[in-house]
């Protein structure tokens, strides 16, 4: 059976709808949602099931962990530990936005969620109907992208339905995000960071937002 599809705002999302998708992750479902960049997988990080879930319907190893959505940093203290002060930088100048951090776990977080690394990718992205989601569950959500691993991520519900729609049940449809490129996702550990993936912020906007010269300008 094909995932159930409802329009929402992406300005204005309405309550009623929020909470019903909220009603879907709190029974341990998986649902695809709109972000900022691409449409994402919202689940619950603390239910092993729903994460299971979330691995078996991307076809996603195991061995790769899953981001997580934050609506605040100060949410994001409580799933890390031992911030690096590039985490509060980049956070301060990035977040809410297409920047994906990656840091130490805190011990609230289920290691599966980690992919048993005890390293955990935060993003509070500039999203209301995500940001929303989380206020209303009181706790942060996953933040996949809702594609088949190795399959082009999706920036429109269309696009959604046609590789996810037989898995999910449900999908919020807010229309075309617009993007072109993900989340930057920039990996902190003490005061040494590298770009996993360059995505809408570049390396350039790191270094720069770290008081660093660029490659080019000190070559």
């Amino acid at each position: 059976m094909a995932a159930e599809l409802l329009k929402v705002s992406a300005e204005a999302p309405e309550n009623s709808t929020l909470r019903y998708a909220c009603d879907f992750i709190q029974r341990g479902q998986v649902v695809g949602v709109p972000t900022d960049t691409f449409y994402g997988l919202a689940a619950d990080p603390f239910n092993l099931a729903a994460v299971e879930q979330i691995y078996r319907i991307k076809g996603r190893p195991e061995a790769r962990a899953l981001p997580i959505l934050v609506n605040s940093l100060e949410q994001a203290r409580v799933f890390s530990r031992d911030l690096p002060d590039a985490f509060l930088t980049l956070a301060g100048k990035f977040w809410p936005g297409p920047l994906t951090l990656l840091v130490d776990a805190s011990r609230r977080l289920p290691l599966k969620v980690t992919a048993n690394t005890g390293r955990v990718a935060l993003r509070w992205a500039n999203s209301r109907i995500a940001c929303s989601l989380i206020d209303i569950l009181e706790g942060p959500v996953t933040g996949t992208s809702a594609n088949i691993s190795g399959f082009p991520a999706c920036s429109n519900a269309a696009q959604l339905m046609k590789q996810l729609g037989e898995r999910l049940p449900l999908v919020l449809d807010s229309g075309e995000t617009g993007a072109a490129l993900a989340s930057t996702i920039v990996d902190l550990h003490d005061s040494h960071w590298r770009i996993l993936r360059e995505g809408v912020v570049s390396e350039a906007d790191i270094r720069r937002a770290l008081g660093e010269e660029s490659e080019a300008s000190s070559a």
